[in-house]
Formats: structure tokens, sequence, C-alpha cells
């Protein structure tokens, strides 16, 4: 495995497989970080499991060659993130990436209102995937008809929430760390919790922090990584 305590005596072997750890900075597609990744490596299987939205940072694992064949399973780990959620305003894509489209007036609520709502956003719940997101209808990513302004049928699908703490509240601002399954659409809990408070919200930060076991603090930047890659050609 590849991270930024590897020692200098690791003799990468990327047409094998490797794992590579990633913290992804904002605004880069995960898509980017794998452009990245496979033409500093120059092996053509090369593949992440588990994509982050462009405003979100975060860990990523990157596979290259036969590891690719683990990714479904990485895919399936929980994973853990932080972030805000910001309430009182709405964007259409629930965090920064579209405009604000809602406002409402959030004097009415207060810490004890905000608490009581949390503990509904623990356990099983059915959450519909947002428009504005990667999935496919029709052979069409959902954000390209979101983008058109147009709103396609989507099935709600069962998650899970291990653990909602909310750590500090400064309104509008509330700063939370939420561990759930894979496929959880954190944008989602963040407009829902918003609807259950009456006045909307939106996430306005977003930090995966664990897959699994593996965690961001173990991670490379990706410049790092495509220097560390660099220079592991050059010394072969």
């Amino acid at each position: 495995m590849i991270t930024k305590k590897i020692t200098s005596d690791y003799n990468p072997d990327f047409e094998s497989g490797e794992v590579i750890l990633i913290d992804k900075h904002l605004r880069a597609s995960s898509f980017s970080i794998v452009y990245k990744v496979r033409k500093a490596v120059n092996v053509k299987k090369v593949g992440h499991a588990g994509t982050l939205d462009p405003m979100a940072t975060g860990l990523l694992i990157i596979c290259t060659g036969k590891k690719t064949k683990e990714i479904s399973e990485l895919q399936n780990l929980d994973k853990t993130y932080t972030g805000i959620i910001s309430i009182g305003k709405t964007t259409p894509s629930f965090d920064l990436e579209t405009d604000f489209n809602t406002e409402e007036n959030i004097s009415n609520i207060n810490e004890g209102i905000i608490f009581k709502v949390q503990k509904n956003f623990i356990g099983n719940l059915l959450q519909t995937p947002p428009m504005y997101s990667a999935l496919k209808k029709n052979g069409k990513a959902l954000y390209c008809f979101a983008r058109k302004g147009q709103v396609v049928e989507r099935k709600a699908r069962e998650i899970n929430i291990s653990s909602f703490e909310i750590y500090k509240i400064e309104l509008p601002d509330i700063y939370f760390k939420i561990r759930c399954s894979s496929g959880t659409y954190i944008r989602v809990i963040a407009d829902d919790f918003g609807s259950a408070l009456g006045c909307g919200a939106y996430l306005k930060s977003l930090r995966r922090e664990m897959i699994g076991e593996f965690n961001v603090s173990d991670a490379m930047d990706v410049r790092e990584f495509v220097e560390y890659a660099t220079e592991f050609s050059i010394a072969v």
C-alpha cells in the first residue's frame, strides 16, 4: 500500500497492483485524480473505490493493475465524514456546486430542536439519490438532466447511519461527524435535515476521513504521489 508514510526502500509494482491512498483536494473530480495517477504510473488498469464530489475533500482509494479486482470490496466499506450543514438556505445540488435558490428565517431554530431532529437520522433510513449525481438513468448521468432543469424518477434505497455526532453549533452552521454505509449521500442528509427543521439546509463542506479502517491521515496529496511515482520510474 502506498501512503505518505511509505519507506524509501519500498518498490511498488503498479502493474501487479497497488492500493494508493490519496487526499483529494477541493474542486478536483475523482476522475481527474484517477487520470493523474494513471499517467504517473503508466498502467492501463487504474480505478477508484468510491467517488468523492468535487466540493468534497478527503480520502480517495486508488487501485492499479490486478488490485482493481478489489475495488468492489473496498467500495462496500463504511465511510466516515466530517463537515458542515448550514441551515436556512438551499441549493439545487444540496451543496455549493450550484447557487442558492431558497432562503428561510432561522430565528426559531435552537440547539434543542437541532438535537431532537438529529435522533431521526440514526439507523436504517430510506434515501433518494440526488439529481446532481453520477448515477445513470437510461444510460445518462442524472446531473445531465438536472443541468437542464429536468427531474426524473429515482428509487429510494436503504442506507445506514451508524453514528451521527454534532460536535459544534454556530448557527447557521452545524458541525458534524457521520459514519455511514456505502452509497450514502451526505448532501441528501443535509437537505433532509433542513426539511425536518422546516428551514432548509445545504452541505457547506465535507471531508471523507475514513473508508473502513483506511484513514485520510495516511493519504498523500496527488502531487506528492506524482512526484513519488516519477522518482521511482527514474530510479528503475
